[in-house]
């Protein structure tokens, strides 16, 4: 089955040898992985197939047709079109490779499109002048404008670079080889005779940094319980590179090094605060990501009950809270690969699947994101809403071994009574239930986690037995009733107390149940005629057959 994603798509032979609304869909494309982090492109495969059909031939004069075509319908889009012979089929097709435009891509009428995840997204009003904005000739990282030579670098940032870059695992030897020049050349903190502004972010002299008037400035203000500043602590006179106020920061608030004790049987268990993992990721997110042509300052908010990081600027075009767990954009694309190779940051996509992890896995909620006209803030809670989930889920991964998003998923149904597949996908930013079976993995399987009803009425919870045998601590709840034991529940309670409206009927059935699956079982009984409804809405009262 074919797989198509933020950076490939999949095309059947038509959209190059169809019509003019064909070639149309194909231009629409190719702007959007221009637009975004380019991509390819697999011209004569059929949906639902990963691989031509057998003994497809694909004329060659195709492929300067397409060149040609695609530069007649897109404005600043590079491509580059190749004939492939497949080894499984033995059939043809052509490989369409969009590289990333430096200048906003449209089509020739003036439609600018971006891709996200598996689908082409048009841009209109704001969101053009944003790309606009953010997607100028060059980028503000390998900028020279301030004309600082490349000799004029902090040697101290600069041993530190290098001794980090020389002592990571996930640099490549021959890169390790190359002098303290080559290296500044290879991450484009030099170019030519001068730094880069990221030179001068991660290198340069204490004075240059300031003068890029958008170095980062850290401030972290502690708040009392009546929202009163107590202490505040700044990082603001430039003498460090974005890498090590990441461990700067951590070590000065000693509000992180904070832990909780927990019961453990005869023995007792620290559990931070605030883990460690997740508040680096934040702030290393903050650093990398933020948009370098504005100014503005990172706050760390420290509150009795939660914690807030509130960054400059909007998130990044594409991503959106809704879909942050599975798209990821780099604004700043170098300055993630330094963050990247000296170990700082997790490989692209993944940072937010391990703050979901961790937090589950604590028995926290999960973080919430707010994008605001200029600002980005995420905070974390610090309760623990159910205690006895960690160690439940620490017993179900020493037996199973899970998997990333199995931790996720087990996390998210033991801190619940069981969720629909809907709020399910929900927290899980998934645009429909279909992939939940994706998260799932193994759960099912292995008895973990049990379904009941179907479609849209389907719900998971974890399995009793599996909460037996593992010792986990419950009590008897309505939350997973069956639809039609829950019909017959409402339906006695309408037989005791005719004319009652669905918050009274909610109220006396128990709060366990949510007012949803109360609704859905009335509408189930009114469209089998055992129960009538008297009203609309708000006044909409009901009475049995």
């Amino acid at each position: 089955m074919s797989i198509e994603g933020q950076l490939s798509d999949y095309k059947s032979l038509r959209a190059i040898t169809g019509n003019n609304s064909e070639w149309a869909e194909l231009a629409k494309d190719c702007v959007a992985f221009a637009n975004a982090q380019g991509g390819q492109l697999r011209i004569g495969i059929e949906d639902g197939a990963s691989e031509p059909p057998a003994g497809q031939s694909v004329p060659t004069e195709l492929i300067e047709k397409v060149r040609s075509r695609i530069g007649e319908l897109t404005v600043n889009v590079t491509v580059g079109v190749q004939l492939h012979r497949s080894i499984a089929t033995g059939g043809e097709h052509l490989v369409i490779r969009v590289s990333r435009s430096v200048s906003p891509a449209s089509t020739t009428d003036g439609r600018f499109y971006l891709r996200v995840g598996d689908a082409c997204k048009p841009l209109v009003g704001e969101e053009v002048q944003r790309l606009l904005a953010e997607r100028s000739a060059q980028p503000w990282e390998t900028l020279t404008s301030l004309g600082v030579s490349r000799n004029e670098y902090d040697p101290a940032l600069l041993a530190y670079f290098v001794s980090g870059i020389r002592a990571s695992n996930r640099v490549k030897a021959c890169i390790k080889e190359k002098s303290d020049e080559e290296l500044l050349d290879h991450y484009y903190l030099a170019i030519g005779t001068q730094l880069t502004n990221l030179g001068i972010l991660c290198v340069g002299r204490r004075e240059h940094r300031a003068q890029l008037g958008s170095a980062p400035i850290i401030q972290s203000i502690k708040y009392d319980e009546a929202g009163r500043k107590v202490n505040k602590l700044l990082w603001d006179d430039h003498t460090l590179s974005p890498m090590q106020l990441v461990d700067v920061v951590w070590r000065d608030i000693a509000e992180f090094r904070e832990s909780y004790e927990l019961p453990d049987g005869l023995f007792r268990q620290h559990l931070p605060v605030y883990d460690d993992r997740v508040v680096r990721e934040f702030l290393v997110n903050a650093l990398v990501h933020r948009p370098y042509t504005q100014r503005g300052d990172i706050y760390i908010n420290l509150h009795p009950d939660h914690l807030e990081v509130i960054n400059p600027g909007r998130l990044p075009l594409g991503v959106t809270p809704q879909n942050i767990l599975h798209q990821s954009v780099r604004r700043n694309n170098e300055l993630a690969r330094v963050f990247h190779d000296l170990g700082l940051m997790e490989r692209e996509g993944s940072g937010y699947d391990l703050v979901y992890e961790v937090l589950l896995s604590q028995g926290r909620p999960l973080p919430q994101l707010v994008e605001g006209p200029d600002y980005v803030k995420v905070v974390v809670e610090k309760r623990i809403v159910k205690p006895e989930v960690i160690d439940f889920l620490v017993k179900a991964d020493q037996s199973y071994q899970l998997r990333q998003r199995e931790r996720i998923v087990l996390g998210l149904l033991a801190q619940s009574e069981g969720l629909t597949a809907r709020e399910l996908a929900v927290a899980l930013e998934l645009p429909d239930t279909d992939k939940i079976a994706v998260w799932l993995g193994r759960l099912p399987e292995i008895g973990i986690v049990r379904q009941t009803g179907r479609t849209k009425g389907t719900r998971y919870f974890v399995e009793p037995e599996f909460l037996r045998r593992q010792e986990f601590p419950s009590r008897t709840s309505l939350a997973r009733i069956e639809p039609h034991r829950l019909d017959a529940l409402v339906l006695e309670d309408i037989s005791r107390y005719p004319g009652a409206a669905i918050s009274e009927i909610h109220e006396r059935i128990g709060s366990e149940i949510k007012r949803r699956q109360v609704k859905l079982a009335l509408d189930r009984l009114c469209a089998t005629g055992k129960m009538r409804p008297v009203g609309d809405k708000r006044g909409r009262k009901y009475w049995a057959r």
